[in-house]
């Protein structure tokens, strides 16, 4: 699944006038078409000098269902914008050299399917492939000098002839159960930046990148240039790698050495000068609570970011070595801080913009971030220091500037157990003050993730169909602090569900809400809260869309990719006798004779992280039972459908469910 106080709700806007139901009748509203025109920004980079930004622009065809995928560069000054790729496939990690003068970028071409390095000179000039390795390129980094890139990559098999000859049982271990063949470790590559043969530097059972990973935790070279720090697996697979720790080794060569052993550890950085380490880690080594970001000081290792207690998504050093930028969920926002490795932190000020956590900080202070607000998707911004206000680059998504969108707003209550709790609220396009609406609630997964007011599609096409949308947050969720996070502990079902009734109960007090029509969605962790209250709250229910669900948990433990992360909720396994009744009574399949309301439900086939099998189980418990029930599976290997037409079809699925049940 690794995607409530009411007494303040009138400070956070909520009883704004209401949109005209003239505006309303003249503007068109959110709809799947729009959805289809969104252009994703991704990855921005910053220039050593500040003067220019490389960023990933992909832009979907819903005719060919691909994504169209570019490498663009901003010049910060003018905003204007040049494409620096063309028909190139499979791009990522644009990172300029230490001197600016070249760009390096991962992508595709027609001798390999996996990606490939390559380099291109800033001052004109195509871009050289540098690599022809057989698995491809996970991350990687420049040298100080910008004459060498360290690289990760996947080994080959060591009986690649025996596999092809079907000789080819694997053993199975910490791999989940749609796993062919046993996975490779990824190890540590040096190749020059001119291009050469490529020299390994590390080998062995342990790995630099595991499974289920978006990409591996880039090397960090020391600013000698004479070794390079890495994040060190005990295996390829997802399921141990919470026992990762820090190793770093020689360029010229040599055994491998510990540099930081607390486990848990990822994402090792070196300040701009000096060597001083900073890397994360769940705060306290605990993993129920947020990651943290540590720093080596006078020998020491210490949590910087301590006072803030709270997840850290992202962060990057500030120029002068003091202090951290960092990335992270408060409340109902998406914020950046400065952190000085001394003292507290301070956040800066971004009016209304929602920072993503990917943030790129170059050596004159100013940093780039794709950002959104309420009515507007993510475009690239940037802020001339950590003192600046944001300034917005692009504006690639001009379009929904003309769609009439339902008015989004923090709102936040006092819920059970002494938490205060948030969540976002949208009203229907068009609402009318004194009109009651029919309602849904659209929980988000994780559940170490958070609601916030930045734009989201699923709920303007909700609201364009006439439905008030509540995403509330929960305990598991991270913006809200450790103690809240942590909360979810041995309570992945009933705390929760608590905390979502109570916020559901802060938004009927508002008036806009007939009681009589709730619709309660979600996937993942959203599916599993879902397919909770379904059965918990059976009268509250008229109808349910329960996507990617995780209904047993104990199945969901056996045969999933994380495995061991399951055992962190609930503190050891379902196969002892002392936490053997605890996994069964939070498993949502155990109250799942009480549910009424019609469901729909949706997932993909091949999904590793919370296997179809968990959907099947819910759909004949609910067949069994007389309960209308309809259930779709998209033959994919994701977690959730990433193309546009299917994207497409479970947005309309998900909409129309709700219309047909609450309208």
């Amino acid at each position: 699944m690794k995607s409530i106080g009411f007494a303040a709700f009138a400070a956070c806007g909520l009883l704004a006038l209401p949109l005209s139901s003239t505006a309303a009748s003249t503007t068109p509203a959110f709809q799947l078409s729009d959805l289809q025109k969104i252009v994703r920004l991704s990855e921005p980079r910053i220039s050593p000098d500040g003067k220019r930004i490389a960023m990933i622009v992909t832009t979907p065809d819903f005719k060919t269902d691909k994504n169209q995928q570019e490498i663009d560069l901003v010049d910060v000054a003018s905003g204007s914008r040049r494409a620096l790729t063309w028909k190139r496939e499979g791009l990522g990690s644009p990172r300029w050299s230490p001197d600016g003068s070249r760009l390096a970028f991962i992508a595709k071409d027609d001798k390999s399917k996996e990606g490939q390095l390559y380099v291109m000179p800033m001052d004109g000039g195509d871009a050289v492939r540098i690599t022809e390795i057989k698995h491809g390129v996970d991350s990687f980094s420049w040298s100080p000098d910008g004459t060498q890139l360290a690289f990760v990559s996947a080994d080959e098999a060591a009986n690649a002839k025996a596999i092809k000859a079907h000789d080819d049982a694997f053993q199975v271990t910490d791999n989940h159960f749609l796993t062919r063949a046993a996975l490779t470790p990824s190890h540590l590559w040096l190749v020059p930046s001119a291009g050469g043969a490529a020299k390994r530097l590390t080998e062995g059972k342990f790995s630099l990148q595991t499974d289920q990973q978006d990409g591996a935790p880039e090397p960090a070279w020391s600013h000698d240039g004479h070794s390079i720090a890495f994040t060190r697996f005990p295996g390829p697979y997802w399921g141990p790698s919470f026992h990762s720790v820090i190793d770093t080794v020689d360029v010229a060569g040599g055994a491998p050495r510990s540099l930081v052993t607390a486990q848990a550890v990822m994402d090792p950085r070196y300040a701009p000068t000096g060597d001083t380490l900073a890397w994360m880690r769940p705060r306290g080594g605990d993993q129920n609570n947020g990651n943290a970001v540590y720093v080596a000081i006078d020998g020491h290792d210490r949590d910087v970011t301590q006072a803030l207690a709270r997840n850290i998504e992202n962060y990057a050093w500030l120029p002068n070595g003091k202090a951290l930028l960092l990335a992270g969920g408060d409340g109902t926002h998406s914020v950046l801080w400065q952190q000085p490795l001394s003292g507290k932190a301070s956040k800066l000020d971004l009016g209304d913009v929602e920072a993503g956590a990917d943030v790129s900080v170059t050596r004159t202070g100013a940093l780039a971030f794709i950002g959104s607000t309420t009515g507007h998707p993510g475009e690239l911004y940037v802020m001339n220091s950590t003192n600046a206000r944001p300034r917005r680059l692009t504006n690639l998504n001009a379009f929904v500037d003309k769609l009439a969108l339902g008015r989004t707003e923090s709102i936040d209550w006092q819920g059970p157990d002494g938490f205060h709790e948030d969540g976002v609220l949208t009203y229907p396009v068009g609402y009318q003050q004194g009109q009651k609406y029919p309602l849904v609630l659209v929980i988000h997964g994780g559940p170490e993730a958070g609601s916030t007011v930045q734009f989201s599609p699923l709920p303007q096409l909700l609201a364009a169909a006439g439905f008030v949308v509540f995403q509330p947050n929960y305990r598991g969720s991270t913006n809200l602090g450790d103690a809240y996070q942590h909360a979810i502990y041995r309570d992945t079902g009933e705390g929760p569900s608590k905390d979502v009734m109570a916020g559901l109960a802060a938004v009927q007090k508002l008036g806009i809400v007939d009681s009589s029509r709730i619709g309660v969605s979600g996937w993942s962790y959203g599916g599993y809260m879902t397919t909770w209250l379904s059965g918990h709250y059976p009268s509250t229910w008229k109808a349910a869309v329960a996507g990617a669900a995780l209904t047993d948990w104990v199945m969901d433990y056996t045969i999933s990719y994380y495995q061991t992360g399951d055992l962190y909720f609930f503190g050891g396994s379902p196969w002892t006798a002392k936490d053997h009744d605890i996994w069964r009574q939070q498993s949502p399949i155990a109250a799942a004779h009480n549910v009424t309301a019609p469901t729909l439900i949706m997932g993909d086939v091949g999904d590793p992280n919370v296997p179809l099998v968990n959907s099947y189980e819910w759909y004949h418990a609910l067949r069994d039972a007389g309960v209308p029930v309809e259930f779709y599976a998209y033959p994919v290997d994701t977690h959730f459908p990433h193309d546009i037409v299917r994207t497409t079809d479970v947005y309309r699925r998900w909409v129309g469910w709700m219309t047909k049940h609450l309208k």
